[in-house]
């Protein structure tokens, strides 16, 4: 789905505690953050390098809160360094620019005309400027996203969502205004994965397309009842188009059952369709595979555990020729995420979640293992065609993403430099507050990594209420990251200390740490998460204990439901979307291979686990007054469970309060809506614990 900054530990005992200055108050004219600053911040992201090095494109979002909205545009900056510069302007906005080989123009995707479909525009290098009139390149009724040129130029692929059985558009577009006229509303599931993430199945796939870029019909070059690329909420694209523009890779899961199946496979196709070739071999998934600029690897991400969607993710090498398949990171205890080649095909840098922090890490194909390049939060890396800079997108707890760029070296990369600085103007106003990093002794005497943040304006003599953030995943970490949905300098701002524990199953500590909560949920995790609280408590003088709200969403939503029936030491809970009902949660989820691995089974083959975990079993104890909040459109864990949650806590007459969005999933993203979040949210916590 989906970023830290690495702390060292070795300061962060009591010394840590008392190493900050005792009076940090604001300097000059900055204020604490608030939600109204947060709004105004661009959302960076998505850094394309020109094939001639001269220019990084970027996607830049723009939030109207009054009118409640979120509308990306393109933007350019000199990859020398210099201001950045918005390239286009339309009323629906435009995201994925892409160069094209040649660099004589760019692709975008914009919904200006018959929905989101692909556009095509003239650029010029020499003044980093578009030049001439943007054209509608497809006009699909199923409309199109996520365009890429083929590197010899000839094609430029596409997805789109159709009817698996339906030959042309014709087809696909009378059946989409057929249903659209019909009164009846009504379907027929035949299989799982009926619903999924925060919709009901349209009974359609997604497909790759490509099309000349001249235009003409698409061709559909992954026919067939399976979809192409396999679902996504983000990160590196799952397909990618050999050197010679002649093959396609691509990830697709084929498995019978989808919905008790983490089993994506790795294809290749040729770009003019065909028979599709599996080369991944794994019973886990294998997924974004990319080309070595040689042409003679595909490199890809994969799994080794079937069913197991937090397994490691491995670096695995297959040699087109040979069909051997090698593993870059097999001494690696990490997870590899999103990837780049080196232009000469020697390497590949590849960011990796370490201690709450997100390095960039290099893997040479000569041998060796992985080695930290550049450290802090960094994502979505790209190497210039020169193979001397690495550009980046890099954000922290005080700051969201800019693009970064470092020289490379053989002896590893130069200190990043900054090279956009979109938010520069809001940020500069406010006061932020840095992260500190602590350690302590956990469950089985396993040490554990936690956080904390202290309120703008911190005064050393005075004692503060505090808010314990638990992350949600289980399989996440918190640390040197920006959130927009749980941002926790904005919860700080208010005065709050705010204390963020990474307990057994956060990533960046080793598989090993991670496994530690499969068949555990309320065990050794809560364990970890109770002792990080109570070492704060004693190494921080300025903890007002007796005045904490714990907040938590997803899994995080799930340990407060667990605590309410195990301690009455919390003023306040906020429960987000958390699991209620272990067996309500499994019959009414939709990706059922989580539940399966979590609970060791079914509520059916292993009801034990399901019922010894389940907070249901403890009501009888809860106490704490709790907000329960849920979106109607989470399919992940359905808005039953906050129902029966709020409902219990009525009943029990602990006091409570339900704040329910119908037109949200799992996460809350409309801008009003995140608004009203942040307002409900904080008014409930200083109900109880702010003097």
């Amino acid at each position: 789905m989906l970023r830290l900054l690495s702390l060292l530990l070795a300061f962060a005992s009591l010394s840590t505690a008392q190493g900050v200055p005792q009076n940090s108050g604001t300097s000059g004219q900055k204020h604490p953050f608030t939600f109204e600053d947060m709004m105004a911040l661009k959302r960076i992201g998505d850094p394309q390098l020109s094939p001639d090095g001269r220019w990084v494109m970027l996607s830049a979002i723009d939030v109207n809160l009054a009118e409640n909205t979120r509308k990306p545009h393109l933007w350019l900056v000199p990859a020398a360094g210099g201001d950045a510069k918005q390239i286009t302007s339309g009323e629906a906005g435009e995201n994925r620019g892409r160069f094209s080989p040649d660099g004589k123009s760019f692709l975008y995707t914009s919904s200006a005309v018959g929905g989101s479909q692909i556009w095509i525009e003239g650029f010029d290098s020499a003044s980093g400027a578009p030049s001439g009139q943007a054209r509608q390149l497809t006009s699909i009724s199923t409309e199109a996203d996520g365009g890429i040129w083929a590197p010899d130029g000839k094609h430029i692929l596409f997805v789109s969502e159709l009817y698996p059985d339906c030959k042309d558009d014709v087809c696909n577009k009378a059946r989409d205004e057929e249903l659209v006229k019909s009164k009846i509303k009504a379907k027929m599931f035949t299989r799982l994965f009926y619903r999924h993430w925060s919709s009901y199945t349209r009974f359609k796939r997604s497909h790759l397309f490509v099309i000349p870029p001249e235009g003409g019909t698409p061709l559909d070059i992954t026919p067939g009842d399976h979809d192409v690329p396999s679902f996504s909420l983000g990160g590196q694209d799952l397909y990618a188009i050999s050197p010679d523009g002649q093959e396609v890779a691509f990830t697709s899961n084929i498995d019978e059952v989808e919905a008790t199946s983490t089993n994506n496979d790795v294809f290749v196709v040729p770009i003019t369709g065909g028979t599709p070739k599996k080369i991944s071999i794994s019973p886990g998934s294998d997924s974004t595979p990319l080309y070595s600029p040689d042409g003679r690897y595909i490199a890809y991400r994969s799994q080794a555990r079937a069913g197991y969607e937090s397994d490691r993710f491995r670096l695995l090498l297959f040699e087109r020729k040979s069909g051997t398949i090698t593993d870059l990171t097999k001494n690696f205890d990490r997870w590899v995420e999103a990837f780049t080649w080196t232009p000469d095909s020697s390497a590949i840098y590849f960011a990796g979640e370490d201690r709450g922090g997100s390095p960039l890490w290099r893997v040479k194909l000569s041998g060796g293992d992985p080695e930290k390049a550049i450290p802090d939060t960094n994502d979505e890396p790209v190497v210039s065609p020169d193979g001397r800079t690495i550009f980046f997108s890099r954000q922290s707890v005080a700051a969201p993403n800019e693009i970064y760029k470092a020289s490379l070296g053989e002896s590893g990369a130069a200190e990043a430099q900054q090279l956009s600085h979109l938010n520069d103007a809001v940020l500069s106003q406010i006061a932020m507050s840095p992260l500190e990093s602590f350690e302590f002794t956990g469950a089985e005497k396993t040490k554990v990594q936690g956080f904390l943040l202290r309120p703008p304006g911190f005064n050393a003599g005075q004692k503060y209420p505090v808010k314990f953030l638990i992350h949600g995943g289980p399989q996440g970490q918190w640390g040197e990251e920006w959130s927009y949905r749980w941002n926790a300098e904005l919860m700080a701002a208010s005065g709050y200390v705010v204390i963020l524990i990474n307990p057994r199953g956060s990533t960046g500590y080793g598989q090993k740490f991670i496994d530690g909560i499969n068949g555990d949920w309320g065990g050794k995790p809560i364990v970890d998460l109770m002792n990080g609280l109570n070492y704060v408590e004693s190494a921080y003088p300025f903890v007002d204990k007796e005045r904490e709200c714990a907040l938590g969403a997803s899994y995080g939503g799930y340990a407060i439901n667990w605590l309410l029936g195990h301690t009455t030491r919390f003023k306040c809970m906020v429960s987000h979307d958390g699991m209620f009902n272990t067996v309500s949660a499994f019959g009414t989820t939709e990706e059922l291979w989580f539940n399966i691995w979590e609970f060791k089974g079914t509520p059916w083959t292993n009801p034990t686990t399901y019922k010894k975990w389940s907070p249901n079993q403890y009501v009888t104890k809860f106490k704490t007054p709790t907000l329960v909040v849920h979106g109607q459109l989470d399919y992940r864990l359905d808005v039953s469970e906050g129902f029966q949650l709020f409902t219990t806590l009525q009943l029990r007459k602990v006091p409570s309060k339900m704040l329910y969005f119908p037109d949200e999933g799992h996460w809350v993203l409309k801008p009003q809506n995140s608004q009203l979040w942040y307002k409900t949210v904080g008014e409930w916590v200083d109900q109880w614990v702010k003097k």
